[in-house]
């Protein structure tokens, strides 16, 4: 991560106690607004001494559990429900946000793959420098809250990547399980550069992310999940003082993908016909669907396999596909 000091600046102190509500001033200079800024949403809740907790979501804009869930934690927490200090980004990359996209419409970039950002770069690595040098910098822990966005559905999960050291495993493991999600799901080594979760890491930050259904819409199910689980880990920590809500009736399950063969993708272009559905469980070899050629009358369409055994814990949404594509994935018992 560079050294220089990020471009960002914001009208909060995050030092004194009570609550604030406003934005970091984002530099964007464009023809309409040569001296402009771009108003990303922020808040901070503090209480004397304690842990510091980083809330974010919006991190892809077309993912709406989470930017729910933390505009109504900033609504309802008060200086008094607290030991410690809660600060909220509730649309971490606010371009996409805005606009309802995974990425920006600016730079067209991945705010979940570019940290540690750049201060002299596009808006988008402007924010992930902001995070990863000044609001990560003051946290000890992080709590990012995704769905599957437009173009996958998750079962409800609290997702992270493995940590080598199995005294911050164990910690991870059993905040993940406070949580209460049914399902908590490790990726494979590998599967994303630049992530927050990498930030995290560099960062000594204890955090894990969550996929909240997802296809572009709020699921009720799942935004209840979500704001439960969120309530729970901020209690878990020792930051709010008293829970409202009780212990999931049921033990998160442990899930993993040992490797990529966990994940199924479209072998061509065309229109998948799934077979399978969330929650199923597979075996290597089994059926997940069909990719259609319309339009050429008389193809054969091409099945498409499992290649490991799991719950299916994601699938596609979008009928039309490419070569490449994602179209499930699996987990299987940690």
């Amino acid at each position: 991560m560079q050294d220089k000091p990020s471009k960002l600046t914001t009208t909060l102190n995050f030092e004194q106690d009570g609550k604030q509500v406003g934005y970091v001033r984002l530099p964007h200079s464009v023809h309409r607004s040569a001296y402009g800024w771009l108003p990303v949403p922020v808040a901070c809740i503090r209480n004397g001494g304690g842990p510091t907790v980083l809330l974010m979501s919006g991190t892809h804009g077309d993912e709406y559990e989470g930017q729910v869930t933390l505009s109504k934690l900033i609504n309802r927490l008060e200086p008094d429900d607290i030991q410690g200090r809660v600060i909220i980004f509730p649309m971490a990359n606010f371009p996409a946000a805005k606009a309802g996209l995974r990425t920006s419409p600016i730079d067209d970039l991945n705010l979940n793959r570019v940290y540690p950002g750049d201060p002299d770069g596009t808006p988008t690595l402007m924010i992930a420098h902001y995070v990863e040098s000044v609001l990560l910098e003051l946290a000890d822990y992080c709590l990012d809250l995704h769905s599957g966005g437009s173009s996958l559905h998750y079962l409800p999960s609290a997702v992270a990547g493995s940590e080598e050291d199995p005294e911050k495993m164990e910690r991870l493991q059993e905040l993940m399980g406070k949580f209460g999600a049914p399902n908590s799901f490790f990726f494979p080594g590998g599967h994303a550069g630049g992530t927050t979760q990498h930030a995290c890491k560099r960062q000594n930050v204890i955090g894990f992310g969550t996929e909240m259904g997802g296809s572009g819409t709020v699921s009720p199910d799942c935004l209840k999940i979500c704001e439960a689980g969120a309530e729970r880990f901020l209690h878990a920590i020792g930051v709010l003082k008293h829970c409202s809500v009780p212990p999931a009736e049921t033990q998160t399950r442990m899930l993993h993908a040992p490797n990529f063969d966990y994940f199924t993708y479209a072998p061509g272009e065309g229109l998948f016909e799934p077979v399978a559905e969330l929650g199923d469980e597979v075996v290597s070899g089994d059926l997940a669907g069909y990719v259609h050629l319309p339009e050429t009358p008389g193809s054969e369409p091409d099945p498409v396999h499992f290649s490991a055994a799991g719950l299916v814990i994601c699938k596609r949404i979008p009928g039309r596909v490419q070569r490449g594509d994602c179209l499930f994935h699996l987990g299987c018992d940690f």
